[in-house]
């Protein structure tokens, strides 16, 4: 337990508390947060209508480099959107990793699709080009331009990558896998807000991207995710169908499609835009305190998650690589034990009830990281 102490000694003094309980991601409101929410109640204007929304909308148009942004209730509810836009239905397939949360996957289901799940790299922890194209080649057959699954004969419509932890995957790889083989690209950059690969932001190589503001993530709104894309007609489908596809009219309510009561609050959005203010500040921080934990861990010789070769991290959950799951679970009760949060990487989603059954790849470096990878305290530092 020596070295266990020495990492939760190096955490209390990181975060300048000796003796109380730790969070792994704690939200900071310095800026304009109190002042915003002020106006908008003042405003009366608290539901999905009001000035914040559509101005939290640029800032993050603006600071992606989306022409388009569309907010709503969470990042779930932005890629179920986001998938149903480029075709994602019953009779179809998605492929996503097995390294990710749950929404990743509870999405596709929304739509009715079956996942497949491809391997990640060693290198981002993010969907691997390599698997991804081998299982490809392995498993599909193209007929009438789309590529078909050989087993179930069911058209592979789309691909989700994730940005584990807010380090960007091999993005232009993947997407041109996907362009070979005409399988739309929808980035889950739910965690990665902040984060660029080869100088160009997370969300912004695919058809269309989506992002979290869940109260963990970098900023928050409290609960709340938004669409970007550089493609006017999906920003603007996206837009109706989040609006419960309201024909707009001055006073007649006329729905023209099955929509969706999945747009953000003016309240959720003021927060919103209070936070982006202080985002730059953020991240600067964030990779502040990644550069203290990764010297430290050095020292000790052992694996901090480094942001990968040509990406800027947010370094949104820092990320400790241990010797194997029972050196993990031990070090998970210990620091938990303690008063310092320490959680393990998600559950494999194929292994999990409901998506077991479906077809996957060789996922030798998923499984490697599952019993291995804990999460550490990376909340900005008060």
């Amino acid at each position: 337990m020596e070295e266990f102490d020495k990492i939760l000694a190096f955490i209390r003094n990181l975060y300048n508390e000796p003796n109380n309980f730790i969070p792994l991601h704690a939200p900071v409101f310095k800026g304009n947060e109190k002042k915003y929410l002020i106006d908008c109640i003042d405003s009366t204007y608290v539901s999905s209508v009001g000035k914040y929304v559509s101005k939290f909308e640029q800032m993050i148009a603006d600071y992606t480099g989306a022409k388009y942004a569309v907010a709503t209730v969470n990042g779930t509810a932005a890629l179920h959107i986001a998938l149903k836009l480029v075709g994602v239905n019953s009779n179809t397939h998605v492929i996503t990793q097995p390294l990710t949360f749950i929404a990743t996957a509870n999405a596709i289901n929304y739509c009715g699709a079956s996942p497949i799940f491809v391997d990640v790299d060693k290198e981002t922890l993010g969907l691997s080009p390599i698997s991804l194209r081998k299982y490809l080649n392995e498993n599909t057959h193209i007929k009438n331009n789309q590529s078909y699954h050989i087993k179930s004969n069911k058209p592979i419509t789309a691909c989700v990558p994730m940005h584990t932890f807010g380090h960007p995957c091999k993005i232009d790889e993947i997407k041109k896998i996907c362009e070979e083989y005409n399988i739309a690209l929808v980035e889950d950059a739910a965690e990665s807000l902040g984060s660029f690969y080869k100088n160009r932001h997370t969300g912004m190589f695919g058809d269309i991207g989506t992002l979290s503001f869940n109260g963990n993530k970098t900023i928050t709104t409290g609960g709340g995710g938004m669409l970007i894309t550089n493609n006017e007609q999906l920003s603007i489908k996206a837009k109706h169908i989040t609006t419960t596809a309201k024909v707009p009219h001055e006073w007649d309510y006329v729905h023209d499609i099955i929509g969706y009561n999945y747009r953000l609050t003016n309240l959720a959005a003021a927060l919103g835009c209070a936070q982006m203010e202080q985002l730059p500040d953020i991240i600067q921080e964030k990779q502040i305190n990644a550069k203290k934990y990764s010297d430290f861990f050095s020292s000790l010789k052992m694996n901090f998650i480094e942001q990968p070769e040509n990406c800027i991290s947010n370094y949104w959950l820092n990320a400790l690589i241990l010797n194997n799951k029972e050196e993990r679970n031990n070090f998970l009760k210990y620091s938990n034990e303690n008063k310092v949060m320490t959680r393990p990487i998600w559950a494999l989603m194929n292994t999990l009830p409901m998506f077991k059954d479906c077809f996957h790849s060789d996922l030798n470096n998923s499984e490697w990281f599952a019993d291995r990878v804990v999460n550490i305290p990376s909340s900005v530092i008060k």
